[in-house]
């Protein structure tokens, strides 16, 4: 039976996002994210030798995130996707195997490298095959449905580190988050790319990349939505990592602490599955949402009570839809040719602002309560709202 041509592309459609969510999940599915610390000072790190492999794992991110986006551009973005997550498997094995600090920072490179050769590839591959299926309108609810799966795969090994641990220590969760690893890179073999090297590509990366910087540099629309994506989104992903430290001021027991952050994680999880109908908000919706969020973060902050962790997770869930929009919004405006390359272009952007926040929280901290200093960065979405107010306001008076 010949199938209709509405059915074909509905079908590819299916394959296409059930692969990308299964291979997200995966990639997520890292049993070590919540033992990881505690398997460094087992062995003996000091804080000190902690904390710069976390700061080694940021900086080879921060070097390796545009280059590794022009090499998706310059070559198959579903063999970075296949091999990414085999450099993660051999940092994480070389952790259990031979613990040690040469092997944790080792770990740590190879975590780094494989995070970069994934960074820009996944949404240039899942936009490009979407558009080439007539289906590119769909693509703020697919990666919305990405980011919803990341967080449950993050959330069901948190819950699952436990049992594992329990049942074989280290050993155990490090070959659980391994083979997460290597099912990741089968899953991503079968991710479709019908996409052909672009014209002089024959140049190389180093050429994408230039072509890649020009384009921003030329087009002021471009510019625009790659300062939009780190202004929403690296100010909360810094103020996460803090969010433990601001539910136990609220006078909770320690262990309630737990349950509080997943309260939070599945407001986040579930404002990633609104991403569909939010698209429809366009910029000045997008300006309100943001300044609502602030809000909600501010006055969650002030109050210091557990009912003020609800607002938090309603304020991180807010930011995580805007940040799934300007996604969207820089999608629609670049180059195929040069996509991979700026989405991880603006992915380095918000890993610089997010290390800012870090250091700005610091300073901060050191005068001011952990509510405070949420407060305080409450402000910086309140001045981005207001600027893409005025843009649009600009836009509107500019129309004949």
């Amino acid at each position: 039976m010949t199938l209709s041509p509405a059915r074909v592309p509905t079908t590819g459609v299916r394959r296409l996002t059930a692969t990308l969510y299964g291979y997200t999940f995966l990639d997520d599915f890292v049993l070590l994210y919540p033992v990881y610390a505690l398997l460094f000072a087992d062995t003996g790190m000091s804080l000190w030798q902690i904390s710069s492999l976390f700061a080694l794992w940021s900086i080879t991110a921060v070097v390796l995130e545009v280059p590794s986006g022009a090499l998706a551009d310059a070559v198959s973005r579903r063999l970075l996707l296949w091999v990414g997550p085999l450099f993660n498997a051999v940092g994480f094995a070389l952790w259990v195997l031979v613990p040690s600090y040469g092997a944790f920072a080792l770990g740590f490179v190879l975590w780094g490298v494989g995070g970069a050769l994934c960074s820009g590839s996944l949404e240039a591959l899942a936009y490009d095959e979407l558009d080439r299926l007539g289906a590119a309108d769909r693509y703020a609810r697919v990666m919305g449905r990405v980011r919803a799966a990341r967080l449950l795969a993050t959330m069901a090994a948190i819950g699952l580190a436990g049992p594992v641990f329990a049942l074989g220590g280290y050993a155990a969760v490090g070959a659980g988050s391994v083979l997460a690893c290597l099912l990741a890179a089968v899953l991503a073999t079968r991710l479709p790319e019908h996409r052909t090297r672009p014209e002089g590509g024959g140049d190389g990366w180093a050429a994408t990349l230039r072509a890649g910087l020009a384009e921003a540099r030329r087009d002021r629309s471009v510019r625009g939505a790659l300062l939009l994506i780190p202004a929403v989104a690296a100010v909360w992903g810094a103020l996460d990592e803090y969010t433990p430290l601001l539910i136990r001021d609220t006078g909770v027991a320690k262990a309630s602490v737990p349950a509080l952050i997943l309260l939070v994680w599945t407001l986040v999880t579930v404002a990633s599955l609104l991403t569909g109908p939010a698209e429809r908000l366009g910029t000045t919706g997008t300006a309100w949402l943001l300044a609502a969020s602030a809000g909600a973060l501010a006055v969650g902050a002030a109050v210091r009570t557990p009912a003020g962790i609800v607002l938090v997770g309603l304020a991180f869930g807010g930011f995580q839809l805007a940040e799934v929009l300007a996604d969207v919004r820089l999608q629609h405006r670049i180059d195929d040719a040069r996509r991979a390359t700026l989405t991880s272009l603006a992915s380095l952007g918000t890993e610089l602002v997010t290390v800012a926040t870090f250091g700005a929280y610091a300073l901060l901290g050191t005068v001011a309560a952990h509510s405070t200093v949420f407060v305080v960065l409450a402000v910086p979405y309140l001045l981005t709202a207001l600027v893409l107010a005025s843009a649009r306001g600009r836009a509107a008076t500019a129309r004949p």
